[in-house]
């Protein structure tokens, strides 16, 4: 399953989507339901925010070193973007 969260410049015409791929649109102005947005507020409190970088390279580094401590806590990331209402379908 892919999450869509309508953004204009995420639309592509002409995509082609495989069969074992499900797209899920959430509705406009929603951003509440998007599981992303939990990850970069989390990653805001605990690795972004309340900083200054000499430059932009030091920015781009401080957020690879974020994404992959996160990354390497599969755990916690499942705990972020899970929700507690979105149940599995079963056929």
């Amino acid at each position: 399953m892919v999450v869509l969260d309508r953004a204009g410049w995420h639309g592509a015409g002409g995509l082609a989507v495989p069969e074992n791929v499900t797209l899920l649109p959430l509705p406009s102005y929603a951003p509440e339901l998007n599981p992303v947005e939990n990850v970069w507020e989390y990653l805001r409190q605990n690795k972004l925010g309340h900083r200054v970088w000499p430059d932009y390279e030091a920015i781009v580094a401080t957020c690879c070193e974020a994404w992959n401590w996160l990354a390497a806590a599969p755990d916690r990331l499942a705990s972020i973007t899970r929700r507690e209402w979105a149940k599995a379908v079963t056929n």
